[in-house]
């Protein structure tokens, strides 16, 4: 299940961020406004995601869970950068 979650984040951020937004409060509780939720809806969704998760669990922001944030940030990008290359062509 977890699996399939995650797959379901990869594939959808933007949904998940939404849905985590409106039915949880992850979102409130990582953040304590709305421009930064919303600009990481916009920009860095997967980034957002994986911030207000490790927030919502306790977990400091270090180690392990620095390298899933900085990995967060990679995916981010290269989706940008995906995009940019695909419209090129």
């Amino acid at each position: 299940m977890p699996c399939l979650l995650l797959m379901v984040a990869l594939a959808f951020p933007r949904v998940v961020l939404a849905c985590m937004w409106f039915f949880t409060h992850m979102i409130t509780r990582a953040y304590d406004g709305a421009l930064i939720p919303l600009m990481g809806f916009v920009f860095l969704p997967i980034t957002t995601i994986a911030y207000a998760w490790l927030v919502g669990q306790h977990r400091p922001i270090e180690g392990i869970n620095l390298i899933i944030l900085i990995v967060a940030v990679m995916l981010d990008m290269g989706s940008h950068n995906g995009g940019r290359q695909y419209y090129r062509r």
